[in-house]
């Protein structure tokens, strides 16, 4: 794992050239970094100079970097230190923040929300005790090395609710309510102004939202952000962004909160109507009052990395033109 201590080596901010890390977040997910650097993947810039993965995503105009945290994984990646070594590199330069707790060991998604295997017998008031003890082990890690994540996510994608059985929204609302606000409560504790999100999925169904977050808010469930996916195809793209962009206007209206788009993505192939919709989807919500910002779901993969045919990087190592949609925002 790559160290996270402080060096005469850290990249910092070049001398001749600014970049504008405020406002509207302009992000991307690279959790598989430290694991594709490790499989001796480089990066290069358009020039075919190798780069710094995380100085080649600042250099294309995004300010903010996404996370994921894992609690016991089998191979390591994506543990306490692995997050904390990123996060710390992405600090360094600048990038805002944002914590992805998954609650298990590997991925979770509105298909498996499988609890880590430490925590499968545990009682459900031990249960909540584990997630606000995870939570406080790994921000209070990113603390220790002078890392202050702007957003935390409890949960990732939990369409229908976390940790199942016991916090499985359409079987106990209440319960996913309280795992949640295990979860909100821990965050608060180390940050207090960090910005607590819950991400679902299908950012373009009204429904699931108003379901998901009505069912909350009448059984306590705290949160600052709603977070979002929205991954469409070529032939989708404008129908779901419309739909999209009218469920943040009215989640925000509803329930008097933010919205972030925490994961986006498109086939690396159709990189040119990637970078139309890109483009489209990101006017429009910077346009929104109280839309947070669009985070790309890990843009660095290329060659057919762990089968994932999403990334926004060619098969050279370099950046593809659906990238250029962040400089223009």
């Amino acid at each position: 794992m790559v160290s996270c201590s402080k060096s005469d080596n850290d990249p910092v901010f070049p001398k001749d050239k600014t970049y504008d890390m405020t406002g509207f977040a302009r992000g991307a997910d690279v959790s598989w970094l430290t694991e594709m650097e490790s499989d001796g993947l480089k990066f290069y810039d358009a020039n075919g100079k190798a780069t710094d993965c995380l100085e080649l995503l600042r250099n294309l105009g995004m300010n903010a970097i996404r996370l994921r945290v894992w609690v016991n994984p089998t191979d390591g990646w994506c543990n306490q230190s692995d997050v904390v070594a990123k996060a710390y590199r992405a600090a360094q330069l600048g990038f805002r923040i944002l914590i992805d707790f998954h609650y298990s060991d590997t991925w979770a998604d509105p298909s498996s929300q499988t609890k880590p295997a430490a925590w499968s017998s545990l009682s459900f008031d031990d249960l909540k005790t584990a997630v606000a003890t995870h939570t406080t082990s790994v921000l209070t890690a990113l603390k220790n090395v002078g890392v202050t994540p702007e957003w935390v996510q409890v949960g990732n994608e939990t369409s229908n609710g976390m940790l199942w059985d016991d916090g499985k929204a359409s079987a106990n609302m209440a319960q996913y309510a309280a795992l949640n606000n295990a979860g909100y409560d821990a965050v608060k504790a180390v940050f207090p102004n960090a910005l607590v999100v819950i991400h679902l999925a299908e950012g373009n169904k009204q429904s699931l939202y108003t379901w998901m977050f009505d069912g909350l808010k009448s059984n306590g469930g705290k949160w600052d952000v709603i977070g979002m996916s929205l991954y469409p195809d070529t032939d989708t793209w404008q129908t779901m962004t419309s739909d999209c962009v009218t469920n943040i206007k009215s989640l925000i209206s509803r329930y008097s909160c933010k919205v972030m788009i925490c994961e986006v993505g498109m086939a690396e192939n159709e990189a040119s109507t990637c970078k139309t919709w890109l483009t489209s989807l990101m006017t429009q919500t910077k346009s929104i009052s109280g839309c947070l910002g669009v985070f790309y779901w890990e843009p660095e993969c290329y060659g057919n990395w762990k089968s994932y045919g999403k990334g926004a990087f060619d098969d050279n190592g370099k950046p593809t033109e659906a990238l250029d949609a962040f400089a223009a925002n």
